[in-house]
């Protein structure tokens, strides 16, 4: 189970990536509960959690979303492949700064990467996940942590 101490932890390894990396602070919501199965964008970047603490940890954003934030990192190449490199980039970078706070024990995977309309993200039966509502210029994302 998940304390308010620890999701703040991700709150804030959100906000500097998005004042940091995208050159603008996003807003974050409060986050809440997830209810019944994930409801996902095109991108979506999954960091598996393992060590003292299990689970995943995944952020969630439309393709709009992933053009301008390239676009603020000065990149040009907008293709299919890029945008789920940045998708990677940001789930792996939330959670390496969440590393910081939870020590050494909690060990990051390599990102995976899904992309299309509905794809399939894990779950697991039991975990309460909770979302992150992030809100950068005029696009919402999303960042999950589901752990034990």
């Amino acid at each position: 189970m998940l304390y308010e101490q620890e999701l703040k932890t991700f709150v804030d390894a959100t906000t500097n990536f998005f004042s940091v990396a995208a050159q603008e602070p996003a807003s974050i919501g409060s986050p809440y509960l997830m209810e019944g199965a994930p409801s996902v964008h095109e991108y979506t970047g999954i960091i598996s959690i393992s060590g003292k603490r299990e689970g995943v940890v995944y952020f969630t954003a439309p393709k709009a979303m992933l053009t301008v934030m390239l676009m603020k990192m000065q990149e040009n190449d907008f293709s299919h492949e890029t945008m789920r490199d940045l998708v990677g980039e940001v789930a792996n970078t939330i959670s390496g700064n969440a590393r910081r706070d939870f020590s050494r024990e909690f060990v990051i995977s390599v990102p995976s990467v899904l992309s299309g309309e509905k794809p399939d993200v894990p779950q697991h039966a039991g975990r309460r996940s909770f979302i992150i509502p992030i809100n950068w210029r005029s696009h919402s994302a999303k960042l999950v942590v589901s752990l034990s």
